[in-house]
């Protein structure tokens, strides 16, 4: 007896040892796998990667911005029919477990057994969460072990409800669709408060393996987890049989894949994303669940892209070869539009196709504009006093040119020169020689100042060239600079993004229109004038049918590289460039009125306009003449030709042609004494003297 209860002390003991040690090795182990475990608390905060929206005025979604593409949705927008279908799929026991549903697990154990493949998952809702939002993806006893012990916790800090939300916002549906909502976009193309019975089922079918199941890609094994999940949502009596039956006859209907940012203006859409990118960072734009509020026009937009192919396929009936010499090159186009006064961007074409290239040449190609930089030559002109009824002589001029490291003879594109002419002339006409001695009178350095302030950004050259455009610039820098003329100097704003709200609405900027006076109303309107007369009886009359009062210049570099279009009505603006991405020769008078004008007007004669027919607005301090067009003074009685011209006023002529040669005896075809007639610089600001040869 005495040995007995020895042996029976003994084995106490050593249970009562065991059970220590195995106490503080479950105690050690608990320690180990909870040292460094992630705060629940974190969840209640919960802030996924959001996709960030692009909208276009009228509130349709034109881009999209994510890195994990998914939308927020609060659990009561979630169809209860959608709710069941995931638990019923995924965690029948959800509301009844405290975290780990061992019954489930030995209960898809043998499922998958008998199955030979596996079927269903072992892990709870919460499990799932634990392992998406505090855990890496890893295989390991070691994070089985934390997963459990984070998915007690988690039961125990949030309610069944608010994990159920975490797990529908948060878990990856396939097609690159992470949250019920963005999935039931992809697939099915409307909002998730609209899912049926059939659509939930699949869906619900869909996060156990969403490549396999995935409808788009396997639809009879997708038909199979539908019919499946229908089942279990039976059995757990969610639905009755006649609804299974139901919802099995409807077929699987999907939506068809889209990446909107291709579908109404990838150029604009990568200006915006840039854009963002620089304000705020990648982090914020791609997972912010920004709001971005552009001014961009769907219909616009539609019509100015097909504006441009409207000007491609004109200029390939021209050339089905491609071009002089037949090169593989495709011609490329751009076109920008604005509203005005307000300076909304409306529509941006970047290129031909942005599937072949989304190089956006409205805002990073720099290229020469030809004649198109002229009206703002003109205008630094009219500021130093030179009036419509101005008269140079459109005669042969030769230049040391430092560029060139020769001399330099600029030629007007008809080869030809007229001899005394007008401003208003020499502009409708693009006569080249007369903006060089215009040039060359105001002063480089002035004309470049003036080019800057009408915002005019891009490097210039401080040679005579300038005047003919051989400074490369951008086609949205040189719609900037003309909108000044148009908005009666006052320059708009090139605006493209009115507001951006963060996932909480909460408003991040704001742009309303904003504007700066940049040159007087009264050489705004001078200079408009002037244009207008490229329109009416110039190299862009092609654009006079538009039938309403406008305003532009036509645009040809060298060798026809580049043609160009800028024009404007009182309330609309739009600049056009067409040319090779390797710049070449567009051919034999491809020119801008020819390549470029016809797209503008194509664009224009579609374009919504709010005033059709209304005349750009005439500003206090201009008073009209008539005058003759041969002197560009007082018209006589006698005067062959004349015209109504308007100045500002105190500069507009006070003798008529008898009266100054009766008093002065002026050669009006003797070049040296017109140009002494010629308004002058200020003392100080006189150019630099350029040697002139002949």
């Amino acid at each position: 007896m005495k040995s007995r209860g020895k042996i029976l002390r003994s084995v106490v003991a050593a249970g009562a040892a065991l059970l220590v040690l195995g106490a503080i090795l479950a105690f050690s182990l608990y320690r180990v796998f909870t040292s460094d475990l992630p705060n629940i608390e974190t969840l209640r905060d919960y802030s996924p990667c959001l996709v960030s929206y692009v909208v276009a005025e009228g509130g349709e979604v034109i881009g999209e911005f994510f890195i994990e593409k998914r939308e927020m949705v609060a659990l009561e927008t979630v169809p209860v029919v959608l709710r069941q279908a995931v638990i019923a799929a995924e965690d029948a026991n959800f509301y009844h477990h405290e975290g780990l549903d061992f019954t489930g697990i030995l209960r898809a154990m043998v499922k998958n057994l008998l199955a030979g493949e596996i079927v269903q998952g072992g892990s709870t809702i919460t499990q799932q969460v634990v392992k998406s939002l505090l855990l890496t993806p890893e295989r390991s006893w070691r994070r089985k072990i934390r997963e459990a012990i984070l998915a007690y916790r988690l039961e125990n800090s949030l309610s069944k409800d608010e994990i159920l939300f975490l797990y529908l916002n948060q878990i990856y549906f396939g097609q690159g669709a992470y949250g019920v909502q963005i999935a039931s976009k992809v697939y099915f193309g409307h909002d998730v408060s609209e899912v049926d019975l059939a659509e939930a089922a699949l869906l619900a079918g869909l996060p156990q393996a969403p490549s396999r199941y995935s409808p788009v890609r396997n639809p009879d094994l997708a038909r199979q987890r539908e019919q499946y999940v229908l089942e279990q949502m039976r059995k757990e009596g969610m639905i009755k049989r006649a609804d299974l039956e139901r919802a099995l006859r409807e077929p699987i209907s999907v939506a068809p894949v889209r990446d909107v940012n291709l579908e109404v203006a990838p150029y604009f859409i990568d200006y915006v994303r840039e854009t963002l990118l620089e304000r705020y960072g990648k982090e914020k734009t791609f997972c912010g669940g920004l709001r971005v509020y552009t001014t961009l026009r769907r219909e616009e937009q539609q019509i100015a892209e097909e504006a441009v192919q409207f000007g491609v396929g004109a200029y390939r009936k021209r050339h089905p070869d491609g071009g002089p010499g037949g090169e593989p090159d495709h011609l490329q186009g751009a076109l920008v539009s604005m509203d005005l006064p307000e300076g909304a961007i409306r529509a941006m074409v970047g290129g031909v196709d942005y599937r072949e290239s989304q190089f956006n040449r409205v805002v990073l190609a720099k290229r020469q504009p030809g004649s198109a930089i002229k009206p703002l030559i003109y205008a630094a002109a009219v500021d130093r006093g030179y009036t419509p009824a101005t008269v140079v002589v459109d005669s042969p001029v030769v230049f040391d040119d430092p560029v060139l490291e020769q001399t330099w003879k600029p030629q007007n594109y008809s080869r030809k020169f007229v001899g005394p002419t007008t401003l208003r002339d020499a502009l409708a006409q693009s006569r080249n020689v007369v903006t060089i001695k215009i040039l060359r009178d105001i002063g480089i350095p002035y004309a470049i100042e003036y080019m800057r302030r009408l915002g005019v950004e891009s490097p210039l050259v401080p040679y005579l060239s300038l005047g003919l455009g051989t400074s490369e610039v951008t086609l949205l820098e040189l719609v900037g600079a003309y909108s000044s003329f148009a908005c009666q100097g006052m320059k708009p704003l090139p605006e493209f993004i009115r507001q951006v709200a963060d996932a909480q609405g909460n408003l991040l900027e704001e742009h309303p229109p904003q504007g700066t006076e940049v040159i007087s109303p009264q050489t705004a309107f001078i200079v408009t004038s002037l244009l207008q007369s490229v329109v009416t009886e110039g190299t862009g009359r092609v654009v006079s049918s538009l039938g309403t009062p406008c305003a532009g210049k036509t645009g040809t570099t060298n060798d026809s590289r580049d043609a160009w279009f800028i024009g404007f009505t009182p309330d609309k603006i739009c600049g056009v460039w067409m040319g090779f991405d390797q710049p070449r020769n567009l051919g034999n008078k491809e020119t801008g009125g020819r390549v470029a004008a016809p797209v503008w007007l194509h664009f224009m004669q579609g374009a919504p306009r709010r005033s059709s027919g209304r005349s750009f607005p005439t500003p206090t301090g201009i008073v009209f003449a008539k005058i003759d067009t041969r002197t560009g003074l007082l018209a006589s009685p006698h005067a062959e030709s004349t015209r109504l011209e308007c100045f500002r006023e105190g500069t507009e002529p006070r003798e008529t042609a008898e009266d100054l040669r009766s008093l002065e005896g002026v050669d009006f075809y003797q070049e040296e004494d017109l140009e002494a007639l010629l308004p002058r610089p200020p003392p100080g600001d006189a150019p630099e003297p350029i040697e002139e040869l002949d």
